[in-house]
């Protein structure tokens, strides 16, 4: 979901942005009209998220599992190690694509609960030559959250952040690199920011395409080739809502008290409805949930779509239901769908 200014923004400008008689879709990537836009997008990010001055910001194509790739192309180098925890299905993901570049480690794994908690750090089998360790904070199909950040010492500690990043405040010197696809809280789909340590460029392999080279494309300020001009300049109009929404402290108090109302309503629905991630592990992002009945999942959505609610279907692999309630869905929308939960379980439990 986008924030409604940003989308009525956009509509205002679709065909004529600053003046130019133009769209950010028709602007040269390297014009006068455009690199503006990029470089107060990346001002903003940076802003934001404090990011330090040591590290490099890079706009790049591909969405996360293009990173699940680039990661160990962009940072084995020489090595032939590298170190990931499982903790569902996307962490699974990106272990099976680094597999095809190097050695992976599990050195961690949720999978014997059924990925519905994290693995404590005590319990991690780190290898000390490895590359990198990487994580997934947030599942969110299982809708599992690390709630801390690991302690990986001096190997680069690398994470998919796609569904928490400016979610709430960010320590990003704890990190090595930093990705996330831009369609949960960023922007449209289209593009993926990299925050990556500069220390760590560099380390690419040979084989790596030029075009995906965090080095090549930090050195070029992301212009290395032509970016996805449209969803940099959408996502630019986000971070500037940010902002403008007291920013990250902010969003975060919000996000708090969005996820704290939906899961009082699944908790105390007398086993209605369930969810079944362990209370320290739920995600605040995105929120899985059961009724006691499958057979009433379809009547359950096919009344949420009449009441303006879309989109609660739960992912394939798990079935049930799901509410995603990134930065954009107002807390309004959220009191909505608790409103509509409570009288479901009222009228069916």
């Amino acid at each position: 979901m986008l924030p409604t200014q940003v989308l009525e923004k956009v509509r205002v400008e679709l065909t004529d942005l600053n003046g130019t008689g133009m769209s950010a879709m028709e602007m040269a990537h390297r014009g006068s009209g455009f690199r503006p836009i990029a470089q107060q997008a990346e001002a903003d990010l940076r802003e934001l998220l404090a990011i330090p001055p040591n590290y490099k910001v890079v706009f790049m194509q591909g969405g996360a599992q293009a990173q699940f790739a680039l990661v160990p192309l962009n940072l084995l180098e020489s090595c032939t190690r590298a170190d990931y925890i499982n903790t569902g299905h996307w962490s699974k993901r990106a272990i099976a694509e680094a597999a095809r570049y190097c050695t992976v480690n599990v050195a961690a794994s949720s999978e014997h609960s059924n990925f519905t908690t994290v693995p404590p750090q005590s319990e991690w089998q780190l290898s000390e030559q490895a590359a990198y360790v990487h994580y997934t904070p947030n599942e969110t199909i299982g809708g599992v959250e690390f709630p801390w950040i690991p302690d990986t010492g001096d190997i680069p500690l690398v994470t998919d952040m796609t569904s928490t990043i400016l979610a709430r405040p960010l320590d990003v010197s704890r990190f090595g690199v930093i990705y996330a696809a831009a369609q949960k809280n960023i922007g449209p789909a289209g593009i993926t920011v990299v925050i990556v340590r500069e220390d760590l460029l560099g380390r690419a392999r040979t084989e790596v395409p030029s075009v995906f080279n965090y080095k090549l494309q930090a050195e070029d300020n992301s212009m290395f080739n032509t970016p996805s001009t449209f969803a940099w300049y959408v996502s630019g109009l986000v971070l500037k809502w940010l902002k403008d929404k007291g920013g990250l402290a902010a969003i975060a108090k919000v996000n708090e008290r969005k996820a704290a109302k939906v899961y009082a309503c699944i908790d105390e629905s007398g086993g209605f409805y369930r969810n079944p991630v362990a209370l320290d592990c739920r995600s605040k992002s995105n929120i899985p949930f059961t009724l006691v009945d499958s057979a009433l999942d379809a009547t359950f959505l096919e009344q949420c779509q009449a009441a303006g609610l879309t989109q609660l279907q739960g992912h394939r692999s798990v079935g049930g239901m799901r509410a995603s309630i990134y930065n954009a869905m107002p807390e309004e929308g959220v009191d909505t769908l608790v409103q509509f939960m409570r009288h479901f379980c009222e009228k069916h439990g």
